[in-house]
């Protein structure tokens, strides 16, 4: 039986492009466009013959790598790096031998894969970014369709105020935006890794003396065109133990992963089945149980707090790369490879399961409203004390209000007839508690603060 990584174990990426983006193979391809951007840039500088990129990019085309046995292989020296550029050199000469010579010209395995890390590390953004896009639109449109639609908020599970379920789709809205924004800050930021054996790049800098070309000033215009090659940001110097874009990856992991979680957590509680407020998108397979039939779980949901639960923890280890040892740590740069891929994919995988969810999303008005009415009206005691105050004192009326609310609770009747029945506040509310009690007159400035967000949302 043939093994691979396909995400058994980890449900949230396979199927959103993740699973393809971030294998072994897209590691090895990553590494060997690394090697191609630096032979042009090299050539474009005079280093090396403008005639030997043709058979390095050819050898690279046609290159048949096993990942799995130059993993095997590179255990030899702890980094996939070395046995990846002995049969890049060997595919070269099979194209043409003098050209092999120039594989590799000055360069560390480090630079090689750092840099193929980012590359990949911007690929897998760039998609994150564009379903975070999606699932801003979808948020976007619920939050307008049911910006007048009341709910009940909650504080630590318990009805607290009235609210919108618009004002609530803003306010995933408001973190899935912060996500994005941070997306992008990150991606304008990767940067290309040029140091050579130990950060001073002079192997680079000796090859160009070599060839004629003036040293002085080689290393910033090598790191320039090779960035550029891979769309990358050219450093000031490089960062083989200044470990700060691992650190910035795993932190805008953590935002993407946790700014979903969030949306799935309330996700969860609103379709729990004595909620019922709203319910994931019905798909064939989605949702059952291997053992009772009439379930329909919220697996979406489920995936992403799944994600939001994992991405810390790979966070905390890319943390860990700050320290780092010399000029090369030795384990610390090891570590950060799988903690940086699954992040990755956490976060892209989220990003495209969220997608999913909210444009399927299906939001039950009537529930929401019945939800909001369970308490009898105590969710207004807020207001009710607020016209109380002037009359009783602040600390009186809300300890009135509260005792009323504990008997309603204990089956004396219901709050508002309680409320009635009170010497001391029929004559201050008179006829005007029916306007008081309705939760739709005590949604304070959640169409404002809608509208507000919807308007950040359209400006990008």
């Amino acid at each position: 039986m043939n093994s691979s990584d396909g995400g058994l174990l980890s449900l949230v990426w396979p199927g959103t492009g993740m699973d393809t983006l971030l294998t072994d193979d897209a590691w090895v391809g990553a590494m060997l466009a690394v090697e191609v951007a630096l032979a042009r840039a090299q050539a474009d500088l005079g280093v090396i013959p403008a005639s030997a990129v043709g058979p390095i990019t050819e050898a690279v085309r046609s290159a048949r790598i096993d990942a799995g046995d130059l993993a095997l292989r590179a255990r030899g020296s702890a980094n996939p790096v070395v046995e990846l550029v002995r049969e890049l050199t060997a595919a070269v000469r099979e194209v043409d031998p003098a050209a092999a010579e120039y594989v590799h010209r000055g360069s560390t395995s480090q630079d090689i894969l750092d840099s193929g890390a980012m590359l990949l590390a911007n690929r897998a953004l760039l998609a994150t970014d564009a379903d975070l896009t999606r699932v801003a639109a979808a948020l976007a449109a619920l939050a307008d369709e049911h910006r007048h639609t009341p709910m009940a908020a909650r504080t630590l599970t318990q009805h607290a105020v009235p609210t919108t379920f618009g004002l609530k789709a803003a306010g995933w809205l408001t973190l899935v935006l912060d996500a994005s924004d941070r997306v992008r800050q990150v991606r304008s930021s990767l940067p290309v890794q040029l140091g050579g054996a130990a950060g001073t790049l002079a192997a680079y800098v000796e090859y160009a003396r070599a060839a004629g070309v003036e040293p002085a000033g080689h290393a910033a215009a090598l790191t320039t065109r090779v960035a550029a090659e891979l769309d990358l940001r050219a450093p000031a110097a490089p960062w083989h133990t200044q470990r700060t874009p691992l650190a910035d990856l795993g932190w805008v992991v953590v935002v993407v992963t946790g700014a979903l979680g969030k949306l799935a957590a309330d996700v969860l509680g609103a379709t729990r089945t004595e909620v019922g407020e709203v319910a994931e998108p019905a798909g064939e397979g989605s949702g059952v149980s291997s053992a009772m039939p009439q379930k329909r779980n919220p697996v979406l949901a489920t995936l992403l707090m799944s994600a939001a639960r994992q991405a810390p923890g790979y966070a905390a280890m890319l943390g860990q790369a700050m320290v780092a040892e010399d000029e090369r740590s030795p384990g610390g740069w090891q570590s950060e490879w799988q903690p940086l891929r699954e992040g990755l994919r956490l976060a892209g995988g989220a990003a495209r399961t969220a997608a999913e969810l909210v444009e399927g999303l299906r939001v039950f008005p009537d529930r929401l409203r019945d939800n909001l009415a369970a308490g009898g009206g105590t969710i207004v005691a807020e207001r009710l004390n607020v016209v109380l105050a002037p009359v009783l004192g602040k600390a009186a009326a809300k300890s009135l209000l509260a005792s009323i609310a504990h008997r309603a609770a204990a089956g004396e009747g219901s709050f508002d007839e309680l409320l009635l029945a009170t010497p001391d506040l029929k004559d201050a509310f008179g006829d005007g508690l029916p306007e008081l009690l309705d939760p739709v007159n005590y949604l304070g400035a959640a169409d404002e603060l809608v509208e507000q967000v919807l308007a950040r949302w359209k400006s990008r």
